[in-house]
């Protein structure tokens, strides 16, 4: 069901799912998705058949089955073509989902989409069929707690597969741990923390430390990261939301808009309304 939040579309779970958790094999041969929105819980499809042209924060990718796309709650996206697939969709509110793999989908966040081995892809399919077993509702007091587990278990098996493609947690150097840490922070605080100090304070660093590391690991200083991210919530109202850019600026924390204006500008490289009618032509 999709509603409008004060800001942007998201598509919220029906208040008939089950304690948080939708699941759901679907085939498609027209388009008939959605436009751009945001879904209430943590998202993955898995695509089991065909090709999907999908768009992920303004980031564009093909992917053709059998592949898996995650999507964090806060990411806008929406589908630009697909031909006769079929995926299996599973949405689960944090509530409902193991601390533990809660964490790790924050940490990965955002990834590509993964496209899997045949061996992987095997096993996700039969993980699936038990969750969907387990999504028919019947007169059984474990049936939610059973659909709940199988469907962690499947966010621990996905999980799995991304994190396959990452240097193992115990390999980690310093400076990529603290890059982790600071990512995670700066998702939480970017609309509060403006300055790389108030970062460093937090991890029990110095300044300079936290700015060396950053750096070292992806070429860019602190307060770069911080305006990015602070810019790519303003690209999502500008393009997805009829509000001026003053109040995105004040949703953003920024009291004088056009400071706001001027830092827009610099890391795109054109002024806000530029950007908007750019992207709606």
């Amino acid at each position: 069901m999709q509603k409008k939040d004060n800001v942007i579309l998201f598509n919220a779970m029906d208040e008939a799912d089950s304690n948080g958790i939708s699941i759901e094999r679907i085939s498609f041969k027209e388009n008939g998705f959605p436009h751009s929105h945001r879904d209430e819980g943590y998202t993955f499809h898995i695509l089991e058949k065909g090709t999907v042209d999908i768009e992920i924060d303004f980031n564009k990718y093909s992917i053709s089955s059998p592949s898996v796309v995650y999507i964090h709650p806060t990411q806008v996206h929406r589908i630009l073509h697909f031909e006769n697939i079929t995926i299996c969709s599973l949405s689960v509110k944090d509530e409902s989902l193991n601390p533990d793999y809660l964490k790790l989908l924050e940490q990965i966040t955002p990834v590509k989409p993964l496209k899997l081995e045949d061996t992987a892809n095997a096993v996700l399919t039969n993980i699936c069929d038990l969750c969907l077993s387990f999504s028919v509702k019947k007169n059984d007091a474990l049936q939610h707690s059973l659909l709940k587990d199988s469907c962690n278990m499947l966010v621990a098996f996905m999980i799995r597969q991304f994190l396959g493609k990452e240097k193992p947690e115990a390999h980690l150097s310093r400076p990529e741990i603290i890059t982790k840490s600071f990512r995670l922070l700066l998702e939480k605080n970017y609309r509060i923390n403006k300055r790389p100090g108030e970062y460093a304070d937090q991890l029990h660093i110095s300044t300079a430390y936290l700015n060396e590391c950053i750096k070292n690991i992806t070429g860019l200083p602190v307060s770069r990261h911080i305006q990015e991210r602070i810019i790519l919530e303003a690209k999502r109202y500008l393009y997805h939301t009829r509000k001026s850019v003053k109040e995105i600026s004040f949703e953003l924390g920024y009291d004088d808009h056009t400071y706001f204006s001027k830092l827009f500008k610099k890391i795109t490289g054109m002024s806000a309304l530029s950007f908007r009618r750019k992207n709606h032509d």
